[in-house]
């Protein structure tokens, strides 16, 4: 999990590398441990978070297990109290808490454990939807709509983006504290 390096918003707008995935690689062991190894002993867990309520009057669902809950919605009133032309990327979430599968394989997703958030679906990109489906191994050309100032706001709460990966997926957001704290020895 600790392959890489995860780059913060405050090195600015990066083009992943290459299979470049910080924080997308993970122990699923290890998060079961964390969170729980079923949809029951995760549900026990599971909060109901207000997200946006004077704009987008939405509810989201997201572990209250190490104080996930408060800080998505710490992120909440302070994305609802940026300026409209920021505060738009919050409407129509795609949602926390989901016991799934990742898309295409049998590893359990982070919205599994009520660890990760989707912003705005409206503003997403995809890598998988942009990869070059006649040529698998083609480089797949990076896309992102999603500012970095709503990044940091996430990263400042203990959140990293799926716009940080070759495989990106720029409305995703997950929990990982330890992967913000993290730098490489030496």
């Amino acid at each position: 999990m600790f392959r890489y390096v995860y780059p913060t918003a405050a090195e600015g707008a990066l083009v992943p590398a290459e299979d470049f995935d910080p924080g997308r690689i993970r122990n699923e062991a290890f998060f079961e441990k964390l969170y729980g190894a079923s949809a029951a002993e995760v549900g026990k867990h599971i909060a109901n978070v207000k997200w946006l309520p004077k704009l987008a009057k939405k509810t989201v669902q997201v572990t209250r297990i190490f104080g996930i809950n408060d800080r998505l919605g710490k992120v909440s009133d302070a994305l609802e109290a940026m300026p409209a032309e920021l505060s738009r990327y919050g409407f129509k979430p795609g949602g926390g808490f989901v016991w799934r599968p990742i898309a295409g394989t049998d590893r359990l997703s982070v919205h599994s454990f009520g660890a990760a958030f989707d912003i705005n679906v409206g503003f997403s990109d995809y890598w998988y939807n942009n990869r070059n489906k006649a040529d698998p191994k083609a480089h797949i050309p990076f896309k992102n709509r999603i500012p970095l100032q709503i990044v940091e706001l996430f990263e400042e709460n203990g959140f990293i983006w799926g716009g940080r990966w070759y495989h990106y997926d720029t409305m995703h957001f997950e929990y990982r504290p330890e992967l913000l704290l993290y730098k490489k020895p030496g």
